[in-house]
Order: C-alpha cells, then structure tokens, then sequence
C-alpha cells in the first residue's frame, strides 16, 4: 500500500529514521489522513539496502511516498516532490480550489436529489396510471357482462307474432 509519509528521528534509536504516516492510498486512487500518528521505524540497515540506494530521500523532515507492503516492510520509497507537484499543477493550476471542488460537489448533490425526487414522481404517476387502466379494464368487463346478460335477455323475450302488411 502507497503512503505518503515524512522522515522523523527515530525515538528509539536515535539516529535511526523513521517514517510518521500521513495519508494512505485507498484503492480506488483516492487518499485518505491518517487521523492517528503512525511511525513506522526503518530496519538498521536500511541506508545500505538497495532500496534506498538510487537517492537520498531520508534527510529529517522530508515528505517521502513509501510503498509499504506486508508485515509493514518498505518495498519502496522516493521523494514526493514530483507527485506534489504534479498534484499543484494538475488541480491548484486549473482553478480546482477545495472551493470549487465543494461547490462541485454540492451541485452533484443537488442533481442526485432532483434526480430522486424526479424518479419518485414518475413512480407515482405509473401506479397512478396503472389503477386508472385497472380500473378502465373492470369497467370493460362489467359492460361486456352487461351486453351479454341484455343479448340473453332480447333472446328470451317472446317474439310477437308478424303482422300482416296491408
């Protein structure tokens, strides 16, 4: 998993860096703050591991991305200067302020209620005009009953006898 973390004198081991976990990656490319202080304290022999060996990010105080995988073992850390940024000139360059983003979202907000509201409206007119049709349908059948029971009833009149025409 990919944090964003700086490097802090180790406590312990004074001497040693540590890395205190700021923000973590979700799956989904979305971060989340760390809402409790994480410190994750680097083995002895970290500066010589080949990890480490392409820059010099540990310098105290530096905001470092770690990729930090099972058992909390560092696969890999770089500094975060490009990451950060790229994220300013992606976002703080083109107006995407925390602002707009909440006014954004708020708009979204907004559309997902009409949207709800609309969909609970036509819900309703399509029960509406399902009982009309029902009831539409009872009355069909009460007046085909009605026609068939006056049909037998014409039948069952006696026919008068046919009178002569003049």
């Amino acid at each position: 998993m990919l944090y964003l973390a700086q490097v802090r004198p180790n406590q312990e081991n004074l001497g040693e860096p540590a890395l205190q976990l700021l923000a973590c990656q979700n799956s989904d490319d979305t971060w989340a703050i760390l809402s409790e202080e994480s410190f994750l304290t680097l083995p002895k022999d970290f500066h010589q591991n080949q990890i480490n060996s392409a820059t010099n990010v540990l310098n105290e105080g530096i905001l470092v991305l770690a990729d930090i995988g099972e058992n909390n073992q560092v696969v890999n850390i770089q500094a975060a200067t490009k990451w950060i940024l790229q994220l300013v000139e992606k976002y703080l360059t083109t107006g995407f302020t925390p602002d707009f983003l909440q006014q954004e979202a708020l708009k979204a907000e907004d559309w997902r209620q009409s949207l709800t509201l609309q969909s609970q409206e036509l819900s309703r007119r399509l029960i509406e005009v399902e009982a009309r049709r029902e009831q539409i349908q009872n009355l069909e059948a009460k007046l085909q009953q009605e026609k068939q029971l006056l049909e037998s009833s014409i039948a069952q009149l006696p026919i008068p006898p046919a009178t002569p025409l003049i």
